[in-house]
């Protein structure tokens, strides 16, 4: 059973970072088109939080809560701290993703670019590229501590 729970991790992983990769190469690429196209390219981004990147980091967590309660019955000497960086940052990550990230990219694909709430377009923008890169940040951090506790180095 623990092999199905590691590629439910896995799976949940490359949901949440490829995402994330995707998201941020559109948000790049539109850095040079104009207001109007804005609106469109917020709206495929709350939808690839909604529909990606949110449901990986949600399976991340709940695999490897699962991953961890098997690991701590067959544990016989001291816990890696490869491990606790892993679980660590990808918790913080991950919460970070699914309490600001996904809140923030709603709402940014439902205002309108021009007009009224531009400011607050900006504002929200802003937000999501800080929460999307401190959350991509420790998802990194994640997968090089999980690399180096499989790979066994101490």
């Amino acid at each position: 059973m623990t092999p199905i729970w590691l590629f439910l991790h896995f799976l949940g992983f490359v949901m949440w970072t490829g995402g994330g990769l995707a998201s941020m190469v559109v948000g790049l690429s539109a850095r040079r088109d104009a207001r109007s196209v804005l609106q469109m390219v917020a709206a495929s981004q709350a939808n690839i939080q909604k529909k990606v990147i949110a449901p990986g980091a949600l399976l991340v967590v709940l695999s490897g809560l699962i991953l961890t309660i098997r690991y701590m019955d067959a544990m016989t000497t001291t816990m890696s701290p490869w491990l606790l960086v892993m679980q660590g940052a990808g918790l913080v990550g991950a919460l970070i993703t699914l309490l600001v990230g996904l809140p923030t990219a709603s709402r940014l694909g439902r205002i309108d670019p021009e007009g009224a709430h531009a400011d607050h377009f900006d504002a929200l923008r802003a937000r999501l590229n800080i929460a999307a890169s401190v959350a991509g940040t420790l998802a990194l951090i994640a997968l090089f501590a999980g690399a180096m506790l499989r790979s066994g180095v101490r």
